[in-house]
């Protein structure tokens, strides 16, 4: 029988690994499935785009893997057991039940469970197409009731959160629709992590696109008609955007793999579960420490990173070859501030800005250029197949098995605090 690998999710991470899996594994030791929820590959890193009301392509995760071997199920993931090392889906047919010899783990992130009281029920968020949609909806809706007199007079969109993708969501929504006015709320300096220059630049393109920013301002409650913060301030809100954090499904944890206290599961230096050998995390679902000790932020360029070294260790341990070391290092945050305008705030060895930075069109040009470029490698996920790939060292059955320097850095990671 051939080594089943099964690839949980088709985000930028697992569309990655399983293309490039495919790329090099022969099809004769090997098979590739594909477990997605959602039949089409969803640019994440474009939904607050979409949202605000610009065209993003959604391609159809069976021509992205048409060609390339990898078979393809749209079901929802319901129950991952690594004993019987199965996992159970559903479907609109019933569902089933997929075996595996290497699982990659790759189910990704969504919208923070929201703790704040009537978050969940009034607020959007923008971490999935349906909801970015929702968005969309609303946004029209408000566009709709715009007088002549021009800007600010279709109601108020108030954005929670000033991370990345509260900056994005806000700059875009009010680039696009001048006839919203738009508040971001910070929790506490605006673009806190940026350096002092990036910071004054953001402030400045706040300013240009008219976005009221509330600093050092915490969010206690979210009705269906405003925003009710804890030093007594009601804002007036047609919609609520929350971008106040992400979170993993609790698949990992339910299924018994070792994961933190945010369900993110716990890997060694090969993106390999510490306690599962032959299941492998990557993107927002993995807890990789980078080489500067640091756990590796959620983001797409995280993904590729550990996306890359996952494929290496799964490759190397299945065809007999030695695993390079992928560099797992983060360099830069690159922020959209709507179309025209954007911020490339360089990242120094222990996580922190450095003081070099770019900013304004340019950035924002470069920026679209490596959403184009993300969109064309997913959905071209085989391109440079070379003539002849790697069979598998021992047969097609083989397993992971445990090195002697495996076993050595898996006792070191539970030895770190």
């Amino acid at each position: 029988m051939k080594h089943r690998i099964v690839v949980l999710g088709a985000g930028y991470a697992g569309a990655y690994v399983a293309g490039t899996l495919a790329r090099q594994l022969s099809p004769a030791d090997t098979e590739i499935t594909v477990v997605n929820a959602v039949p089409d590959f969803v640019q994440r890193m474009r939904l607050h785009q979409l949202a605000a009301g610009r065209d993003v392509e959604a391609p159809k995760l069976v021509d992205v893997f048409a060609g390339t071997g990898i078979r393809l199920r749209v079901a929802r993931v319901t129950v991952v057991d690594p004993e019987r090392q199965t996992v159970a889906v559903a479907d609109d047919g019933g569902g089933g039940e997929l075996g595996y010899d290497t699982l990659v783990y790759a189910l990704g992130s969504h919208g923070a469970a929201r703790a704040v009281p009537g978050a969940a029920e009034h607020a959007f968020d923008i971490a999935a197409r349906p909801s970015a949609l929702r968005l969309r909806e609303r946004l029209d809706s408000m566009d709709s009731m715009i007088s002549p007199s021009g800007r600010g007079d279709g109601g108020r969109v108030v954005v929670v959160g000033d991370g990345l993708t509260g900056i994005e969501t806000a700059t875009e929504i009010a680039e696009s629709r001048p006839g919203l006015s738009v508040a971001l709320v910070a929790r506490g300096e605006l673009g806190a992590r940026l350096s002092a220059g990036a910071r004054s630049h953001l402030r400045q393109a706040c300013d240009r696109l008219g976005i009221t920013v509330l600093e050092h301002t915490s969010v206690e409650a979210v009705e269906a008609t405003r925003v009710l913060c804890a030093d007594g301030t009601a804002l007036a809100s047609g919609a609520t955007v929350w971008a106040a954090g992400f979170a993993v499904s609790p698949i990992a944890a339910v299924a018994g793999l070792e994961v933190t206290g945010d369900g993110q599961i716990v890997v060694d230096r090969t993106m390999r579960s510490v306690s599962h050998l032959n299941v492998y995390a990557v993107g927002d679902s993995a807890y990789a420490i980078g080489d500067n000790g640091r756990p590796m932020p959620m983001s797409c360029a995280s993904a590729g990173l550990i996306g890359r070294q996952a494929v290496e260790a799964i490759v190397g341990r299945l065809t007999g070859r030695a695993i390079a070391n992928t560099r797992l290092i983060y360099t830069l945050n690159h922020i959209s501030l709507g179309r025209r305008d954007g911020i490339l705030q360089m990242i120094g060895d222990e996580g922190q800005a450095k003081p070099k930075y770019l900013s304004g069109r340019k950035v924002a040009r470069v920026k679209a250029g490596i959403l184009a470029m993300s969109l064309w490698a997913t959905s071209h996920p085989t391109f440079g197949m070379p003539g002849r790939k790697r069979h598998l060292a021992g047969g097609p059955r083989t397993r992971p098995t445990a090195t002697v320097a495996d076993t050595a850095a898996q006792q070191a990671t539970h030895l770190t605090p």
